[in-house]
């Protein structure tokens, strides 16, 4: 468990922060800029120290200011990946790698073949840091911060200054990280699509406090959230369990709470996949829809209807029902936006049976087979 009890004046900007992330696994500090995301990793990282608190890390006390501890950063066994890759320019990628394994304080527990392969460096080993583009120089800045044998990796906007293709080529190396690799991370981002691909607990900042935190598929619902959002990303997240091929269109069949949904995707059963459901491409039925192009629909009960502004937003509980669709145990929820007038007319309040037709499914991450994420 990483435990943070923090506060920090800098100027006017005044920080104090309380969370735990369990570990391993990505905690994705997400907010808008000027939150004191980049002020609490500097905390954690002990480049910054706190006027008050406490930071742990499993039974490894970084900072207790109660009782005057404050390990310096170099012994603290943490790994920093910054906006920029601060490479050395005057040597080649192996050289950089090579200079971060001697560094470290600690016998490898990470390989440097390990490393090489699992963000695919071998072909890049023999080049100059001018020769690489910028999604190669943040792979090989990753790289090196493995290789220092850390305990916990940093990870501030390693993607911001890269442009879309830079980021989608960089992102699956992260992914792999979090998937096959121990160390808990936290990654700081502003740009949702990145924490919905990489985190497994949300810490939601603003104006240097924590706003709400938890796993992705509750924050993903959170109010708080939708404020710090574009509303067309505002939706749920949830895990589905790839049970097996549709036969006649090929299709992977998902099981989504009580009901499936079919996704262009190729997983073998068993795996674990994160989806998003926008609110903006869920149609509501009051009967079970027939004779629709749609194919991928899900039935549910209502569970809240809320104003949000022009629109509704209606939350539907997708869990478990019972044989005549009247109960739900608590299962995973979606969210559809609906005109005022269509919840008028339709009807719609808390335990009204409901149908959630999908329009489109965004797959959001992959996990390994049998498995699951938070």
């Amino acid at each position: 468990m990483l435990t943070v009890r923090a506060a920090k004046q800098r100027g006017t900007f005044q920080l104090d922060v309380c969370f735990d992330s369990p570990t391993p696994g990505v905690a994705a500090l997400f907010g808008p800029s000027g939150c004191g995301k980049t002020t609490l990793v500097n905390l954690l990282a002990g480049l910054l120290r706190p006027d008050r608190g406490r930071v742990t890390l499993d039974d490894t006390v970084f900072c207790d200011t109660d009782l005057r501890i404050d390990v310096p950063t170099e012994k603290r066994r943490i790994g920093y990946v910054f906006q920029d890759a601060r490479l050395f320019p005057h040597l080649h990628v192996a050289a950089n790698l090579r200079f971060a394994e001697r560094r470290a304080a600690h016998a490898g527990r990470i390989g440097f073949d390990q490393v090489v392969g699992m963000l695919d460096l071998q072909p890049l080993m023999a080049r100059r840091v001018h020769q690489l583009s910028g999604g190669e120089k943040q792979r090989v800045a990753i790289g090196r911060a493995l290789l220092t044998q850390p305990r916990l990796l940093l990870l501030d906007e390693p993607l911001a200054s890269l442009d879309r293709d830079r980021r989608e080529e960089v992102l699956p190396y992260l992914e792999t990280l979090r998937d096959q690799l121990a160390i808990p991370m936290v990654y700081v981002s502003h740009r949702f699509d990145e924490v919905l691909r990489l985190a497994t607990h949300i810490v939601l900042m603003q104006s240097g406090r924590v706003a709400a935190q938890g796993g992705i598929g509750a924050i993903s619902l959170d109010r708080r959230l939708r404020a710090m959002i574009d509303p067309d990303a505002v939706g749920a997240v949830v895990d589905g369990t790839v049970i097996g091929r549709e036969p006649s269109g090929g299709l992977l069949r998902v099981r989504i709470g009580s009901g499936e949904l079919q996704l262009d995707a190729a997983s073998p059963p068993g795996t674990t996949l994160r989806v998003q459901l926008l609110a903006r491409d869920i149609i509501v039925a009051t009967q079970k829809p027939r004779f629709l192009s749609v194919r991928n629909h899900l039935q549910g009960i209502v569970t809240a209807v809320e104003d949000d502004g022009a629109s509704d937003l209606i939350s539907i509980d997708v869990g478990t029902r019972s044989a005549g669709g009247a109960g739900s145990d608590g299962g995973p929820s979606i969210l559809a936006r609906i005109t005022k007038t269509a919840t008028r007319e339709l009807e719609l309040a808390p335990a009204k049976p409901v149908w959630a037709l999908v329009k489109s499914v965004a797959l959001r991450g992959v996990t390994s087979a049998g498995s699951r994420r938070e």
